[in-house]
């Protein structure tokens, strides 16, 4: 037992990121797809209505729509910050509006509690973080770097400055 312990997690952080990526979409993606064939929009637009918000059908949507497109954008690993900081968005409006009065938990010890979403927070901040940390490898990598006070390539190549 001990040596079957010994290398856990047996996947490397790289490749835990890019699950943690992947599993975030899903969750997004199938509330979204759980609101369209339970047919709950109406209810749900009217709850929205019921906060305030005018033309309730049309944020349900837009919600929707932005989870199922947010999602697979995380799954295709394009505009991961853009995607998951709308995602955030939608997930700590939602902690806002309905789960904080009901509470921390979802199961077991309560109903309908935050805990789940800031725990989608945390997972979405995680990927962000590490989209922006892959950006800036990219970026840096594609620098070109200027050799014992060497004009920079332009100016060589042109012979002005």
């Amino acid at each position: 037992m001990h040596s079957l312990l010994n290398g856990y997690p047996w996947i490397r952080v790289g490749t835990s990121l890019h699950l943690l990526r992947i599993v975030t979409a899903i969750l997004f993606m199938a509330h979204a797809a759980v609101r369209i064939f339970n047919g709950t929009i109406p209810r749900f637009a009217e709850f929205m209505e019921a906060q305030g918000f005018p033309h309730g059908a049309a944020w349900v949507w837009t919600i929707t729509l932005y989870e199922l497109t947010a999602g697979t954008l995380l799954v295709l690993n394009l505009g991961v910050r853009w995607a998951a900081s709308g995602l955030a968005v939608i997930a700590g409006v939602g902690i806002l509006l309905i789960h904080w009065k009901n509470g921390w938990f979802v199961g077991e010890h309560g109903v309908g509690g935050s805990e789940y979403s800031i725990a989608l927070l945390a997972m979405l901040l995680v990927i962000a973080a590490h989209d922006a940390g892959r950006r800036a490898q990219v970026t840096v990598a594609l620098t070109p770097r200027v050799k014992d006070n060497a004009p920079p390539p332009l100016m060589r190549l042109t012979g002005t400055e």
